[in-house]
């Protein structure tokens, strides 16, 4: 039995299945092992990590802990909760803005890699270069952020590095904007995020790309990367203090366990802590040659329990109902059985958005595409009801496709 357990209760001859943290943190090559020794329970606590899961049936038992199932029941209920606030409305539909956002994602992931490219022969960044990027995608998020913010959760193995930093950037502006942050925050905030991972120009290829797990030593070469781009940036002529900040502090965390600094909850700067969830946000629904991306769904759900140690918990709900539980984009499964792509956040119902509905899982054949708004009873548009969020993989689908149908 898979059960969810605090890290202090740890013992020897217990077994992991699962860490319960970021991948990219944690100090172990596998997720799942049998604990034989107190080094690796020290290991555990020292990166962070206040919760584990582990498997009764192959270790260890803890008698009174909570089942996964009963953890992630309750998280549900919570995150129920939060789906009542308010979403900002769309100035566009999505099917409108996916055309300019496809040409913005390409321009902007090619402005990274140049500046990448500069920064690893010493050539400074120029801000005139950067600036109408930052303010194309500000409008993109103003129009409809769920269109540029779905094209980019789709990465490749040869542009992750560069469309990972116009991610942090969009997600950022889109942030900012839903909290009410005035508009040269939201610019500042943007181009800290386009150029918050500069510091990896200075780690070596065979370390950024390696096709597989970092060891310590390598992991500690990643480390440097923050202050590294902290140092070069902030030579740039016209630069100013919050792209810095979230260069140099966006893998800080609340209980000290980041870097560069083992900065605390108080030292840690608003901007930087929301830097920090987008960062990871977007990491972890990627696929790497070494790990399968979450699904954007799941992976709120994992930021949300990790905000209890590593992130504001405030600032962790206000980024879900920014970007949705059921963010645009994700393929989703109803009740009646059929598949479709989140197309639209509902105003103030984040558990029922608006799907374009356009394959039956019973008939394992595609339907004909329907515009369902899940906040509608049944025979208007609506009458059914999220039950599992659904991997295009698994089924060989691609939900994209059908955005701009609608």
């Amino acid at each position: 039995m898979l059960k969810k357990i605090d890290a202090s209760q740890l013992k020897l001859g217990m077994y992991i299945h699962d860490l319960s943290c970021d991948w990219m943190t944690h100090p172990f090559v596998r997720n799942r092992f049998l604990v034989s020794t107190d080094e690796e329970i020290r290991r555990i606590h020292d990166a962070g990590i206040h919760d584990v899961v582990i498997d009764s049936g192959r270790g260890l038992d803890v008698q009174d802990a909570m089942t996964l199932v009963e953890a992630q029941a309750c998280t549900e209920a919570e995150l129920a909760q939060l789906a009542a606030a308010p979403v900002r409305e769309m100035r566009v539909g999505i099917g409108e803005e996916l055309q300019r956002a496809r040409q913005i994602r390409s321009q902007a992931a090619g402005l990274v890699r140049n500046v990448m490219q500069d920064a690893r022969l010493g050539i400074a960044v120029e801000l005139d270069q950067i600036s109408p990027m930052v303010e194309n995608i500000t409008e993109s998020i103003l129009r409809n952020p769920g269109a540029l913010t779905s094209l980019l959760r789709i990465k490749g193995a040869d542009d992750y590095t560069f469309l990972h930093s116009v991610s942090v950037c969009t997600l950022l502006v889109a942030f900012s904007r839903s909290r009410n942050l005035d508009a040269e925050t939201t610019y500042q905030a943007g181009l800290g995020g386009l150029l918050h991972d500069t510091g990896k120009a200075m780690v070596p290829d065979h370390v950024l790309n390696k096709p597989g797990r970092l060891t310590e030593e390598e992991f500690d070469i990643i480390k440097k990367h923050p202050q590294d781009g902290y140092d070069f940036l902030v030579k740039t002529p016209g630069i100013g203090p919050i792209p810095l900040d979230i260069t140099l502090h966006h893998h800080e965390r609340r209980d000290g366990s980041g870097y560069p600094h083992k900065q605390g909850q108080d030292q840690i700067s608003e901007l930087a802590q929301m830097a920090a969830i987008v960062d990871v946000y977007d990491a972890i629904t990627a696929d790497r040659c070494y790990h399968k991306g979450l699904s954007a769904a799941e992976a709120l759900r994992k930021i949300y329990e990790w905000s209890k140690f590593h992130f504001n918990p405030g600032y962790v709900q206000e980024f879900m109902r920014c970007v949705g539980i059921y963010p645009v984009g994700t393929m989703v499964m109803l009740q009646s059985g059929r598949l479709g792509v989140v197309i639209e956040a509902h105003p103030t119902s984040l558990l029922q958005p608006k799907v374009n509905v356009f394959f039956s899982s019973k008939n394992n054949s595609y339907i004909r595409p329907e515009l369902v708004d899940l906040s509608r009873p049944n025979g208007f548009g609506g009458g059914d009801k999220i039950i599992s969020h659904e991997s295009p993989k698994k089924w060989q689908l691609d939900p994209m496709q059908f955005m701009s149908l609608v």
